[in-house]
């Protein structure tokens, strides 16, 4: 059992490893770096950039170095538990990644609630009035809901918000709190916009829940 635990681990540690080395790959690919983007960031807003700033701004980040050298450097720093800066955001890489996973947590839980209360009433239901005109409807919601990939529902949902509502449909944030601070309002607007994320990834749940709470009772 422990070889096996270890072989899990080894095997786990090479795909993590191997996973590195393609997104690195990745980001290399496209032509420039980041400082060409900054660049054209700032001559977009009248600013303009020499070529002895670019070259320093260059030597500062490591970009001048060969790729594997910054690879290595790079994959040595997460080792150490050393993410880095956020070129964007001016933070800490931790900082950036612990607020996205927080947030996903708060989606998956939000999520996995919204199935339990809107499912297994419903397929309680279907159960006891078996064959009746309610639990055809719920049959054909379920049918539906499995049927209709989430990328299509979140469009006509996200469309419908912007249309009916002229609601914000950018991430889980309104534009004017997507960098404030927590706050009740801040709180109020991210759980405006989980109530699409949450029906779009929680209909196909729904639906499978509600065939199998219907079928074992």
């Amino acid at each position: 059992m422990l070889a096996y635990f270890i072989r899990r681990i080894g095997y786990g540690l090479l795909t993590i490893f191997a996973v590195s080395i393609l997104a690195f790959l990745i980001i290399q690919l496209p032509p420039g770096d980041y400082v060409t983007s900054y660049i054209a960031a700032l001559e977009s807003q009248g600013d303009e950039v020499s070529a002895e700033e670019a070259q320093a701004l260059r030597e500062y980040f490591g970009l001048g170095q060969p790729a594997y050298v910054q690879y290595l450097k790079w994959i040595s720093q997460i080792a150490r538990g050393n993410f880095g800066i956020s070129f964007q955001y001016r933070v800490p890489v931790t900082d950036v990644i612990g607020e996205r996973l927080m947030l996903t947590i708060v989606l998956a839980l939000t999520t996995l609630i919204f199935v339990w209360v809107v499912a297994i009433p419903i397929g309680i239901f279907s159960a006891v009035r078996q064959y009746s005109f309610l639990d055809y409807l719920a049959t054909t919601f379920g049918f539906t809901g499995l049927a209709i990939p989430d990328f299509l529902f979140a469009l006509v949902l996200m469309y419908l918000a912007w249309d009916w509502f002229d609601f914000s449909i950018g991430g889980l944030f309104s534009p004017e709190y997507a960098s404030a601070p927590w706050s009740v309002a801040r709180v109020v607007d991210l759980l405006k916009h989980l109530v699409i994320p949450i029906i779009v990834l929680g209909t196909s749940g729904t639906a499978s829940l509600i065939r199998i709470t219907r079928a074992n009772l």
